[in-house]
């Protein structure tokens, strides 16, 4: 953080003058995103994950309800598992037809490949909302700390 003063009811913050309070917290929002998405490489593959679990390459025929197309990670996890299943006879859930709740179904599987094909977008969404987590978190906090009585948030 830069230095912050407080200048005739507005705020200096980061070089800036005359701030309001929803400009400052503006300021520290971006602030904290850009700390957070140059931290590694985590973004860009929680980015990779979600974008290869897109299913836009054409396939061979398929049943009348099924989703049309395949993905780029389906296609690798069958390459590397084949029909290779769950020990025991166990199914595990997967999730199909989109990345919001309100599009995709849970579908059980037993082999192991569509389980991972599926999986890894997934974990590309949840570490893309573990960092939008984050950032909110830290600019809540940061803002709060800096912020006069009455324009603080909670």
């Amino acid at each position: 953080m830069d230095t912050v003063e407080e200048l005739n009811g507005t705020y200096f913050y980061a070089g800036k003058s005359n701030l309001t309070a929803e400009k400052l917290l503006f300021i520290i929002f971006c602030e904290n995103t850009a700390s957070q998405f140059g931290i590694g490489v985590t973004d860009f593959s929680a980015v990779i994950a979600i974008v290869s679990g897109r299913n836009n390459l054409g396939t061979r025929g398929k049943f009348a309800n099924a989703t049309k197309g395949t993905s780029y990670a389906s296609i690798g996890a069958r390459a590397v598992f084949r029909k290779t299943k769950f020990p025991l006879g166990i199914s595990l859930p997967t999730w199909l037809g989109g990345y919001s709740p309100w599009t995709a179904r849970r579908v059980m599987v037993r082999n192991i490949a569509p389980f991972v094909g599926r999986s890894i977008p997934l974990l590309g969404v949840i570490i893309l909302a573990s960092d939008l987590t984050q950032i909110t978190y830290r600019t809540l906090r940061d803002y709060n700390t800096i912020a006069r009585s009455k324009d603080k948030l909670w």
